[in-house]
């Protein structure tokens, strides 16, 4: 009976494997009604389809009751489901740049209309933050690494912004970063230009701080986009290859 059950196991997974078939695991239960909460707004449901966010928090391992620190929550796509993961038990704490014109005014916006009242903000200048030491269970960073080295925005000590992150997240907290792929040696012109960094930089950087990489999300790994274009290129705009990355500061 043993070797039967083996053997049409085994069957069943050629099976599968000739068919194509690709099963992702169903996201947590408090992910996915975050995800289908019907008050999002109607244009970031629509951005669903291209930024896989119940992959994403599920990646990230957001979980009920955590503190999160969100790094440019850029009007709160994430940040609304953020909030609603880590319930009244959780907080949230953005850090927006004060120098992007209304981007501190459309976050404050966001904040009152939610329904969780967990969710606080701070408005600093470029790459600065002020946040506790030691109290984040997750430093959340989506598509917005890559703007710490435009120095338009203002010049940030990448070096020293790593140690402050590192410095906010409690022991065997999680350091988040998603965004988008940059070919290999791209300058620092070419990163301002097309709003890309190289992910082998983001792990060489994250790791010379004191943290451990512990996985990479493949979910928006896109083949048919080059590199070569800056991102709002409308051949590529939302369909950009992008990496998703796990640090753990070592407990």
């Amino acid at each position: 009976m043993k070797s039967t059950l083996i053997a049409a196991v085994a069957a069943a997974a050629l099976v599968a494997g000739a068919a194509g078939v690709s099963r992702a695991a169903a996201p947590p239960a408090y992910v996915a009604k975050a995800v289908a909460d019907p008050s999002r707004p109607k244009n970031d449901v629509a951005q669903d389809a291209n930024r896989a966010p119940a992959e994403t928090l599920a990646f990230a391992g957001v979980k009920p009751g955590m503190t999160v620190d969100e790094l440019f929550p850029g009007g709160g796509y994430f940040t609304r489901m953020l909030s609603d993961v880590v319930g009244p038990g959780g907080k949230v704490m953005g850090v927006e740049n004060a120098g992007w014109k209304g981007a501190g005014k459309a976050d404050q916006d966001m904040i009152a209309s939610l329904a969780q009242k967990n969710v606080d903000l701070q408005i600093k200048p470029f790459g600065q933050m002020d946040l506790p030491a030691g109290k984040a269970d997750v430093f959340w960073i989506t598509q917005n690494y890559h703007d710490l080295k435009i120095a338009k925005y203002g010049v940030v000590d990448m070096a020293a912004f790593n140690k402050a992150v590192f410095a906010a997240l409690k022991p065997g907290g999680t350091y988040f970063i998603l965004d988008h792929q940059a070919n290999p040696g791209i300058t620092t012109d070419e990163i301002a230009k097309l709003h890309r960094v190289e992910k082998a930089t983001v792990v060489r950087e994250v790791t010379a701080a004191g943290f451990r990489l512990v996985g990479e999300g493949k979910f928006l790994n896109r083949p048919g986009d080059d590199h070569t274009k800056e991102i709002f290129d409308p051949a590529i705009r939302f369909k950009t290859d992008q990496y998703a990355l796990k640090f753990v500061k070592p407990a």
